[in-house]
């Protein structure tokens, strides 16, 4: 594509959100995304079919998968020191347990829909046994798959994706710009009464004489119309419409999953540090984190590998940023995670889900009109 700009548009074209000229704080990196952390790779399986009345296990489909590789595929069993954190636990992580006993994990990430959690877990073990079978022959698998609902637009109960959808979006898992909003696990997603799903952004952070990068990933599926704050504009006072319609009355229930990785050497115990930051991002768009919201995230690095798979009897050595530095670090997840948001936002179009229920996007004409481009 002549004159492709990742940082303004996705690899198909739809526009991100400094696409309208929206300032951001602090140094992207080259694809502003995720995937700026060397290694790092993403893929989608995303499932639309259907429209009108809902018939379960027929549909209206609108759901997906998000695939996250922390490392590359030869090197998936090698452990990334890690933190989690939940600031609201209506929701699922899995592995969780174990990140918290060890500060660490191994294994693909996957985000889907809260029904489809388990086929998500499930089917990343089959797809490791397939691609990486050394990794279990002789060790257990406890991979990470986190959930969001989109019951909203989606036939949830009707338990559509399988574990064939698990491995496409394993398989195409790839570095460079990757595409946001309704794809993957965000498919059927929504917040603040806008269409949204599949975001991302990165940072650079300078510490002595390196560059480190900082990736977020996050599912966006939270927050109500009121609250929606665009870089400190309270703009849900001024979007009253469009609105949701529904065709059947139902109760909304909101998550956010947000996934932040780093080439940065941390230990484990930053690593949570990192991931107790993400909240704040989310606040800057006017996520207040309500009853019914899974609001949960998880921070990991690449550095030390050698460390994170030190074998037993030798003495292991990690390097580490001191504490004391970290604040760069911090702003760099909030920055990211608040732009990923938005982009999730930005980068999506209206949809008509079951029953006639239909998401509006975030209106393109009401953002030129905000932030006219100079």
């Amino acid at each position: 594509m002549t004159g492709y700009d990742p940082h303004l548009r996705t690899p198909s074209g739809k526009p991100r959100a400094r696409a309208f000229g929206i300032p951001f704080d602090g140094a992207p990196g080259r694809f502003n995304a995720i995937t700026d952390v060397s290694g790092v790779s993403v893929g989608y399986a995303t499932l639309i079919s259907g429209d009108g009345p809902l018939r379960v296990g027929t549909g209206p489909v609108r759901t997906g998968m998000t695939a996250i590789l922390p490392r590359p595929l030869g090197e998936l069993a090698t452990p990334v020191f890690a933190g989690d954190f939940s600031q609201n636990g209506n929701g699922e992580l899995t592995g969780s347990h174990i990140i918290e006993e060890t500060g660490a994990f191994n294994l693909p990430v996957t985000i889907t829909n809260t029904h489809s959690c388990g086929v998500s877990r499930d089917g990343t073990l089959r797809w490791m046994q397939g691609v990486l079978p050394a990794a279990l022959d002789s060790a257990w698998g406890l991979p990470v798959a986190a959930e969001t609902y989109d019951g909203f637009l989606n036939d949830i109960n009707g338990h559509h994706l399988s574990f064939e959808h698990v491995e496409v979006a394993l398989d195409a898992a790839a570095g460079g710009a990757i595409e946001e909003g309704s794809v993957g696990g965000g498919t059927g997603m929504i917040s603040f009464g806008f269409k949204a799903g599949s975001g991302t952004a990165s940072r650079v952070v300078a510490w002595q004489d390196s560059r480190y990068t900082v990736g977020v990933f996050v599912q966006a599926n939270f927050g109500k119309r009121r609250n929606f704050t665009l870089r400190g504009l309270r703009a849900g006072l001024d979007l009253a419409e469009p609105a949701i319609r529904k065709g059947t009355p139902r109760t909304e229930k909101g998550s956010v999953i947000a996934i932040v990785a780093t080439d940065a050497p941390f230990l484990p115990h930053q690593m949570k540090r990192l991931a107790r930051r993400v909240p704040l991002g989310i606040a800057m768009t006017g996520g207040f984190s309500y009853h019914s919201s899974g609001d949960i995230f998880l921070a990991f690095s690449t550095a030390n590998p050698e460390a994170a798979l030190a074998p037993s009897g030798r003495m292991a050595i990690a390097d580490f940023i001191p504490d004391v530095d970290i604040d760069p670090f911090f702003d760099a997840v909030v920055q990211g995670v608040e732009e990923a948001i938005l982009n999730a936002l930005v980068a999506n179009e209206d949809m008509t889900g079951r029953d006639g229920n239909f998401v509006p996007a975030l209106p393109k004409a009401w953002l030129q009109a905000k932030f006219p481009k100079g």
